[in-house]
């Protein structure tokens, strides 16, 4: 059941990116560009911070368009990269969904909540691929990687 989840998820989100590039992605040929993964999170990272700031300025349009993006890039991460196991996609279902709603609801508060809830499943993403030293944040602020803790995990 969990892996017709899985798969029904990534269907959904892959039929929410440009339809284009989710057929490039499905067969990359020998000789075709395929982004690097840490290129891919590097985008995501970016989208991270800038659905955050959308949301707390209330550019709801705004917002919606960089969490669209997010997603994809997870879709293509996830076509991309067969070593990240569908379940750390699936585990992110609730809160993209969550915050999706949030957006459509015009609603700050349940943004907020979505937000940490998505930022703890890339967190738990990192970890399940052994890069927890890789820590996303909710955003202290608008300097460029603000949603990023780069102290090691339990130092100060």
């Amino acid at each position: 059941m969990k892996l017709r989840r899985g798969t029904a998820l990534l269907a959904c989100l892959a039929a929410s990116t440009v339809v284009a590039t989710a057929q490039d992605l499905k067969s990359p040929t020998a000789g075709d560009y395929v982004p690097r993964l840490g290129d891919i999170m590097g985008a995501a990272q970016a989208r991270h911070q800038k659905l955050w700031l959308a949301g707390r300025a209330q550019n709801w349009e705004l917002a919606a368009f960089e969490l669209r993006q997010l997603k994809a890039g997870l879709v293509e991460a996830a076509l991309l990269y067969s070593g990240i196991p569908v379940t750390n996609v699936t585990t992110l279902e609730t809160p993209l969904q969550a915050a999706a709603d949030a957006i459509a609801a015009k609603d700050g508060r349940k943004l907020a909540k979505a937000f940490g809830d998505l930022t703890e499943g890339c967190n738990g993403c990192h970890r399940s691929m052994g890069r927890g030293f890789v820590v996303m944040r909710v955003p202290a602020d608008q300097q460029p990687f603000g949603n990023q803790a780069f102290q090691p995990q339990g130092k100060p």
